[in-house]
């Protein structure tokens, strides 16, 4: 049994197979995920969990060079994009049409499903390089 990090089974063995520059998508319940990329779904009731605690737990286990949010942030949901800003001082943040970000998703190793209920709680995360 694990110690620490990430429990899932499903997110702890995709983040195992991600290589530099692989993405990793996490949504709020809405969010439609193409039939071509894996669904790791956590939704259980709305609000649970929240794309803020998944988002956190998953930026714990993984080193991340780059996110990409949908404009549409920036108005409709500025609390969460706040936070993660926050969470991300020092890391690129590339903003994209919602409808480009949806099609971003179709690369994604797995795109995680929460139960967040805020608009445009969804982001795309670039892994970085373990090593210099």
């Amino acid at each position: 049994m694990k110690k620490a990090g990430i429990l899932n089974s499903d997110i702890s063995r995709v983040l195992s197979y991600m290589g530099h520059t692989d993405t990793i998508g996490i949504g709020d319940c809405g969010l439609p995920i193409p039939e071509e990329t894996e669904r790791i779904d956590l939704a259980v009731r709305f609000g649970i969990p929240s794309f803020m605690e998944v988002l956190k737990s998953v930026s714990d286990d993984m080193v991340i060079q780059k996110i990409i949010l949908a404009e549409e942030i920036k108005k409709a949901n500025p609390v969460i994009l706040k936070q993660i800003q926050e969470l991300y001082t020092e890391i690129e943040i590339e903003f994209v049409s919602h409808n480009e970000l949806k099609e971003r998703t179709k690369q994604c190793s797995a795109v995680i499903r929460t139960g967040e209920t805020t608009p445009y709680a969804n982001i795309i995360l670039e892994a970085g390089c373990i090593f210099a």
